[in-house]
C-alpha cells in the first residue's frame, strides 16, 4: 500500500476543539448525523490541499474568512493547530505540524514543522501566508528526510490527496464538457477530465480499462461502451465523454447521462485509475446512484483500499451494510463540541447477530454505545 495517515490531531478547527491523535485505517468510513461535523472533517482535506498548491489564502477567503474556521470563533480559539502522522513508503513516520494564526484580513499566518520518527520538531522557516510546503516542492533538499540513507517528502503526501466531490453533475458541469487532452494523469477532483482520462486509460491500460467498463455496465444496463474520440481545436485537441448504447452505434452526447449515472462513471475511474493519489477522499459518494448500484460501489471502494487509504462519508445504511464495523468511525456532536470515534466491535457482536450495521446506524444503536478505541 501507498503512504498514507496514521493518525491525525485537531485544535481548534470549526466544530472541533480538541481531537488527540486519531487513528485512521487503509478503509474508512464516517458516519454521523446532520450537524455532527462531517463536512468539517473532510474539509480539513480540501484545505490541506490547497495549501500544497499554493492556493491557501483564496481557499480561506472564499469559504467564509478566517473567523469562520476557529472553533466558537476568534473569542474563544487564538489558533488551529493540525497535526499528521504519515507512514511512509520506506517503513518510517513522518509528522506535519501547521499552526494558523488569524490576522486582521480575514486569513491566517502559518506555522509548519516536521519530523522524522522520533526526532525533534523543525521548522520550515518563518510564518508565511501561504504554506512552504508548495515553496518547497521543488527544493527537495529542504525536505528531504532522511534515515539510514533512506528518503521521503512530506510535500508528495499531501499534495496527492485528493478530495472527490461529484455533487454538480448540471447540464453545464465540468465533466459533462469537453477538456484538452493532455490532462490525463490523473482524474481530478470534479471528474473535469473524465474523458482524458478514460481515453489515457484504455490506450495504455486495457484490462483497467475493461473493468471500468464492466463495473458501470452493472450499474447502466444499457451502456456498451464509451466513444472516446479526440477533436482538433484550433491549437487544442479536445475530447469528451461520448458513450453507446448496446445495439446501437449512435454516439451519445454526455447530457443523455443521468446524475446517477454520470456520477458512478467518475467514481469508478477515481477508485479504479491505474495511478491514483495515496489518499482519496469521498463525500456522500451513494449520492444519486440507485440502491442496486451500492453493494457494486462499496466493492470498488474495499478494492481500492488495499492499494491506497480511502475515507468516505455517507449518510446512507445500505452503504455502511457493505462494511465491517472495524471500518467505521462516529462523527458525533456532544458539549458543543464535534468527537470521533471507532466504535468497538465487542460493544456490538450481540446486535449484529440480528441487525446489520446499517439498521445500527439507523436506530443511533452505533452512536449511543460507540467507544474511543
Amino acid at each position: 500500500m501507498l503512504r498514507g495517515i496514521e493518525s491525525i490531531t485537531i485544535k481548534g478547527f470549526k466544530s472541533f476543539k480538541e481531537v488527540l491523535n486519531f487513528p485512521f485505517n487503509d478503509l474508512n468510513v464516517i458516519i454521523g448525523p446532520n450537524g455532527a461535523g462531517k463536512s468539517n472533517l473532510i474539509q480539513i482535506f480540501h484545505m490541506l490541499s490547497a495549501m500544497a498548491n499554493n492556493n491557501f489564502s483564496k481557499f480561506i477567503i472564499s469559504n467564509g474568512g478566517a473567523d469562520n474556521f476557529l472553533f466558537n470563533g476568534p473569542e474563544n480559539t487564538e489558533k488551529i493547530s493540525l497535526e499528521f502522522t504519515f507512514t511512509s513508503r520506506y517503513g518510517g513516520k513522518n509528522s506535519y505540524l501547521v499552526e494558523l494564526t488569524p490576522t486582521v484580513n480575514e486569513t491566517f499566518m502559518i506555522s509548519e514543522y516536521r519530523k522524522y520518527n522520533n526526532s525533534k520538531w523543525s521548522s520550515y522557516g518563518d510564518i508565511s501566508l501561504e504554506s512552504r510546503l508548495s515553496e518547497q516542492a521543488n527544493e527537495k533538499s529542504s525536505l528531504f528526510e532522511t534515515r539510514n540513507g533512506v528518503g521521503y517528502f512530506i510535500y508528495d503526501t499531501i499534495s496527492e490527496w485528493t478530495v472527490y466531490h461529484f455533487h454538480n453533475t448540471s447540464s453545464n458541469a465540468p465533466m459533462r464538457r469537453s477538456e484538452i487532452i493532455e490532462d490525463n494523469q490523473r482524474l481530478r477532483s470534479n471528474g473535469s477530465n473524465i474523458a482524458p482520462v478514460l481515453f489515457s486509460i484504455k490506450n495504455r491500460y486495457p484490462e483497467i480499462y475493461d473493468k471500468i467498463v464492466a463495473s458501470v455496465r452493472l450499474v447502466i444496463p444499457s451502456f456498451d461502451d464509451f466513444i472516446l474520440r479526440p477533436v482538433q481545436n484550433a491549437e487544442e485537441t479536445r475530447i469528451k465523454l461520448m458513450w453507446k448504447q448496446k445495439g446501437s452505434d449512435f454516439p451519445l452526447q454526455p447530457y443523455h447521462l443521468s446524475d446517477g449515472s454520470i456520477r458512478f462513471i467518475c467514481l469508478a475511474t477515481a477508485l479504479l485509475q491505474p495511478e491514483p493519489p495515496s489518499v482519496i477522499v469521498i463525500d456522500e459518494p451513494e449520492l444519486g446512484l440507485h440502491p442496486a448500484a451500492i453493494p457494486i460501489l462499496a466493492e470498488l471502494i474495499q478494492s481500492a483500499s488495499e492499494k491506497i487509504q480511502v475515507i468516505i462519508a455517507t449518510q446512507h445504511p445500505l452503504l455502511v451494510d457493505q462494511f465491517d464495523i472495524k471500518d467505521i468511525i462516529i462523527i458525533s456532536h456532544r458539549n458543543g463540541e464535534s468527537k470521533l470515534e471507532h466504535p468497538h466491535p465487542d460493544a456490538f457482536s450481540y446486535w449484529l447477530e440480528d441487525y446489520t450495521l446499517g439498521d445500527l446506524w439507523m436506530k443511533n444503536v452505533l452512536s449511543d454505545e460507540g467507544g474511543n478505541e
